[in-house]
Parts: structure tokens; sequence; C-alpha cells
């Protein structure tokens, strides 16, 4: 618990027993609950993670954001943090994120990693593709965002019913961030935080899934809300 709130960390992991020992022991005290959604590992993740602590949230439809579906559905604290497996998003910057959506009296915030603290924790070609996908967003829907592929989100878990994002692969990330800004009652902002070099074996495949996350900010834009 963090300032009378309670959180729920979600995190979404296939294959990603290494990272996921070292990210839990991480989580701050204040974090109430932790989800691990286990999305077909074939490795110790679910039982590693489960060994540390956190509850393990079984979906066996692949694609991230049906990882994050399950447990988002799935947490029970007034705060959800979501991040990645990998050790990439700054377990100790959880609580200055609380932070900044409580004392902004904030419904949604986006953790944005640009400008990059340190230049060696992505690569060039992901730079680009997340600054190309940031300002097809930007033309598209006409508001500003630093990083709108950020997997890093703070939000106050009861307004996750109003976003309803669909998306079962990558483009989830941009949909639920879309979907707070085109809601008026939504009170949205980014905040910065550092980048983490990745731990273990990288699974995207960076031109389909950017290629995907492009054609599917076209759709969202010609969807009504």
């Amino acid at each position: 618990m963090h300032r009378d709130k309670t959180i729920t960390v979600v995190i979404p992991c296939y294959n990603e027993e290494e990272g996921i020992a070292r990210v839990i022991p991480a989580l701050p005290g204040s974090v109430d609950e932790i989800i691990v959604v286990d999305n077909n590992s074939t490795d110790r993740t679910a039982e590693v993670a489960r060994n540390l602590g956190a509850r393990v949230v079984k979906e066996s439809r692949k694609g991230y954001g049906a990882a994050y579906k399950a447990g988002l559905t799935a947490v029970t604290s007034d705060i959800t943090v979501t991040m990645d497996g990998d050790g990439t998003y700054p377990m100790e910057e959880i609580e200055y994120c609380v932070d900044y959506l409580l004392d902004k009296d904030l419904d949604f915030v986006s953790a944005s990693r640009f400008p990059l603290k340190d230049q060696k924790a992505m690569n060039f070609s992901n730079k680009v593709g997340n600054g190309l996908l940031t300002f097809a967003s930007l033309l598209l829907f006409m508001k500003g965002i630093k990083d709108s592929q950020s997997g890093m989100w703070i939000f106050k878990s009861s307004i996750y019913p109003l976003l309803d994002p669909k998306s079962d692969g990558m483009p989830f990330s941009e949909e639920i961030k879309i979907a707070a800004i085109r809601r008026p009652e939504v009170k949205f902002e980014e905040c910065h935080i550092n980048y983490h070099p990745r731990i273990g074996e990288v699974k995207l495949d960076k031109w389909r899934d950017g290629f995907r996350n492009l054609v599917y900010l076209i759709k969202l834009r010609f969807t009504p809300r």
C-alpha cells in the first residue's frame, strides 16, 4: 500500500524465467499484489514467479494483448501498474509514478522512456520504429504523446472497463493509451522514466510487429469510440 492506495503490478510473460527472477524481488514493498500472466511459457517462468510470491494467471491464447487482458481483469487493487518481465522498466520508480498519478489527480499515466537516459538500453532500429509509430499517433489522433509504445502504465483500476481494449497482440499497448486519450472523462498524462537494457532473449519481430502496430493505428482512427 502507498498513500492509502493498494497497488497491483501486472507482468505478462513468455519465457522470462531469468528476467522475472530479478524483477519480482526488486519491486517495492508497497506493492500489494503481483500478477504474472504466463502466456504459454515453456521454461520455468510460472514456477519461479509463484515461488517469489506472485499470483500466476495462465493465458493460453498467444499474444501480448491476450496476456494483458487476462491479467488486468484479475486485478483487485486500487491502482494498476504494468511492466514487462525482462527488467527494462524501472521497478524502483513505481512509487514515483503512483505519486505522479495521485498528485496530479489523474486517471491514467503512461510512462515515457524518451528521451532515453541510457542510450544503450534500446538499439537504433527500435528507436526509429518507436519514433515513427509515435509520430503516426500524433498525425492520426492529433494528440501529442512522446512514447506511444511504452509498456509501463499506471492507472486507477476502476477505469479499465471504460477503456475496453480489443487487440490480442502488440497493438494493445498503443490501443490502451489511445482509448484513455479519446475518453473525455479520463485524465491522461505521461511521466518520464528510466529504461534499462533487456534481460534475456529478444522475442519480438520488430518489422512485422511494427507494421502491424501501424495498420492497427489506422484502423483505430476510423473506428467509432
